[in-house]
């Protein structure tokens, strides 16, 4: 059984705080029950139904499901309290894993499957949240107007040269947030503030909209660079409408920094619920979503990387290339968010 909530009855059903979710059709077990996992996800791509029925025809637990917006669904778990029916919160982007174990929702586990499968970087230090998913941040470019050989890292991104070309997403969004917080963990408070009003000064337009606006932009020509997550360009290549992939065309994916630190690498992830009422088997769900058959699902199915060393990686993304990526552990990057927000708010990114 799986479900999902419209925004309205998920912002109604937190302010009331009820017990059962979605009128009772996820009631709360008694604990020790592990025939099924409650699983509160603001992943918002279908093919990971695929993930929820395979673990059940190789477990026999069904997993329960509902899909939301991640603030949404956060400040659900947090007005259900103890009552909770949820077992594992799923969401993207290193900054709202943080926030969640910051606020007391997780509770930490040990499992040798995850420390196995997941490196070091991609997961809490203390077991509180575990990455699944890999999303690296580059830059893409307008093939017609840019020379890849011109690239080379974020911080260049603020030169002059640049100026009245470079797009991206506002401040608020928590990938701008993460990206702005690896660059504060490699060059301190004060450059970053720097880079950040360096950048705004080179901004085409002000920021809006997603990545796929800032990718459309650029080929476009509104600007000649966005910062963008890489699954995007593969969706537009693989779409079925030939004005996306005449878009596609006309980009092309650079890693940054590949001669320092490497590439920065958000992630999708998920930690286990402290007061999830069917404990054991939401870790038997989370060791299999990081094993190898659930990793090429993930891979395939929304053009991530896989967080797995050495999992299949799909086609269209296995072309970008192969990088070298940013393995500051994303609990630092966390960590540093909300400084990375006041550092983008006194720059003018707005």
């Amino acid at each position: 059984m799986g479900m999902r909530l419209s925004r309205r009855q998920l912002v109604s059903g937190a302010a009331l705080g009820s017990v059962a979710l979605a009128a009772g059709l996820l009631g709360r077990p008694a604990r020790g029950a592990n025939r099924e996992v409650n699983l509160y996800t603001s992943r918002h791509y279908g093919t990971d139904e695929k993930l929820y029925d395979l673990f059940k025809q190789k477990t026999g637990i069904t997993v329960n499901w509902v899909q939301g917006n991640a603030d949404e669904i956060a400040q659900r778990i947090r007005s259900e309290g103890s009552n909770s029916p949820a077992d594992i919160f799923m969401t993207v982007d290193i900054a709202r894993l943080w926030r969640a174990q910051n606020e007391g929702l997780f509770q930490p586990i040990q499992s040798e499957t995850l420390s196995k499968n997941i490196p070091e970087s991609l997961r809490d230090p203390e077991g509180y949240w575990f990455g699944l998913t890999k999303r690296a941040r580059v830059i893409m470019y307008n093939k017609d107007k840019v020379d890849p050989k011109e690239l080379s890292t974020y911080e260049d991104l603020a030169n002059p040269k640049w100026r009245g070309k470079v797009l991206t997403r506002s401040s608020s969004n928590v990938y701008s947030q993460s990206l702005t917080a690896s660059i504060i963990l490699a060059h301190g408070i004060p450059e970053t503030e720097q880079w950040a009003r360096g950048l705004v000064a080179n901004f085409a337009r002000p920021p809006e909209g997603g990545d796929i606006d800032q990718i459309k932009a650029v080929a476009a020509g509104v600007g000649d660079v966005a910062l963008s997550n890489t699954y995007y360009l593969p969706r537009l290549i693989k779409s079925d409408n030939p004005e996306d992939r005449a878009v596609a065309e006309k980009i092309g994916a650079f890693f940054p920094n590949q001669e320092d630190r490497g590439t920065h690498v958000n992630i999708s992830g998920a930690g286990i619920l402290k007061t999830a009422p069917n404990k054991e088997a939401a870790i038997q769900f989370l060791e299999f979503l990081s094993g190898p058959e659930a990793q090429a699902i993930f891979a395939q199915s929304n053009n991530e990387y896989p967080v797995l060393p050495g999992a299949e990686i799909d086609s269209v993304v296995a072309s970008f290339g192969t990088f070298k990526e940013d393995t500051i552990n994303a609990a630092s990057i966390g960590r540093v968010t909300p400084d990375a927000l006041k550092v983008m708010d006194r720059a003018g990114w707005r």
